[in-house]
């Protein structure tokens, strides 16, 4: 298999990367993260203006018809500059659900303005029973007069408290999956918003009672819409982690480069270079799986899980490695808010929780072995 990029994925890769290491310096990202959420940031604009918003849509939905390997430059070149925007939670996941379930009605009202940077939305699939299986879930919905009624409880939401709605998935009184869509002055819902460790905006959502229209209701059986979009998201994450683990393995170089211990650069004591061969070892062999994520995402569901799983689990290990090594080879310093390394070092740490932690999807790496 081909996997060299095209003239127009090298010129999106080239057009990205200068565009986030111009406008995400860490002190504009510290801005960008302390600034009130106020609708659509610069950079979000410049993102639409230059079609990266679209890029993950089929033409069908008035995208552009990218690929997994155009998700995975974006995702690559977004992590390689820590970009506090929600691309993934607040744009693609949503965005991707809304594409598969909604009906043109739906899609006009909540998936074109999101395609033109208008709002961003959220997905709600997670319950702290659960862990991580987006269909063993006690939030249930069902049908009273002619509305629908929403009951239960949605844990470590993405970008909640940026979005205009929410999708919230709940179980039919028939056993199979709902997606509906909850707006967040809904009566009944409450949240409270948060950061996670790694400064990504999440919160939990609480319906109590909360009752909902039936155009609300974006698919009455969206299992496999969600497996779908599930996919997508581990591969996309994957990426992202590449392009956060590249620069941490740069910047710890380069401070083994540049600090001194018995008159000479740390660089040269053999002990510290073994170890930096090993975090590019973990690296490399990292895109290796992040670029079979990728292209598995168009294989039949069971073949594509299997493998996105194995990646996932792959990638996860490798960016709490690299993520201790770095702070390691950093000493002291490598935990403390001034030094940038820090920052790349949490963010991979919380890859790994990110919709499936390592021993969750080797379950389903082992699971599916076994079964074949």
């Amino acid at each position: 298999m081909d996997f060299a990029l095209t003239d127009e994925q090298r010129m999106l890769e080239e057009t990205l990367t200068r565009l986030v290491a111009d406008q995400v310096t860490p002190e504009q990202r510290r801005a960008m993260l302390e600034a009130p959420a106020q609708g659509a940031s610069p950079l979000w604009r410049t993102f639409a203006e230059l079609g990266l918003l679209h890029m993950p849509f089929s033409e069908d939905v008035g995208g552009l018809g990218g690929d997994g390997t155009d998700v995975m430059i974006i995702m690559q070149a977004l992590g390689r500059c820590l970009v506090p925007e929600a691309y993934l939670f607040g744009l693609v996941m949503p965005g991707q659900l809304l594409a598969l379930c909604a009906n043109p009605a739906q899609q006009e009202r909540w998936l074109a303005p999101l395609l033109e940077g208008e709002h961003q939305l959220a997905l709600a699939w997670q319950e702290h029973t659960a862990r991580y299986d987006a269909f063993d879930i006690l939030t249930q919905a069902s049908q009273h007069d002619g509305q629908w009624q929403l009951n239960g409880r949605k844990d470590v939401v993405m970008n909640l408290g940026n979005a205009a709605a929410t999708l919230v998935t709940a179980q039919l009184p028939n056993g199979k999956l709902g997606v509906f869509i909850v707006t967040a002055n809904t009566q009944g819902v409450t949240s409270h918003t948060y950061r996670t460790m790694d400064n990504q905006p999440a919160g939990d959502l609480t319906l109590n009672s909360v009752t909902l229209p039936l155009e609300n209701c974006l698919s009455e059986d969206a299992g496999d819409a969600l497996a779908e979009v599930l996919a997508l998201g581990r591969a996309a994450l994957c990426a992202e982690a590449i392009g956060a683990m590249e620069t941490a393995c740069d910047q710890t170089l380069a401070y083994l480069k540049e600090r001194k211990q018995f008159g000479l650069p740390l660089a040269t004591f053999q002990s510290l270079q073994h170890r930096m061969v090993d975090m590019h070892l973990h690296l490399e062999q990292s895109r290796s799986m992040a670029i079979l994520a990728a292209t598995s995402l168009s294989l039949p569901a069971d073949e594509r899980d299997y493998k996105i799983a194995a990646a996932k689990a792959y990638c996860g290990e490798s960016a709490r490695f690299i993520a201790e090594q770095a702070i390691q080879l950093h000493g002291g310093m490598g935990m403390t808010e001034e030094c940038y390394v820090a920052h790349y070092a949490k963010h991979l740490v919380m890859f790994d929780h990110y919709l499936g932690d390592s021993d969750y999807h080797l379950e389903t790496v082992s699971e599916k072995l076994d079964a074949a």
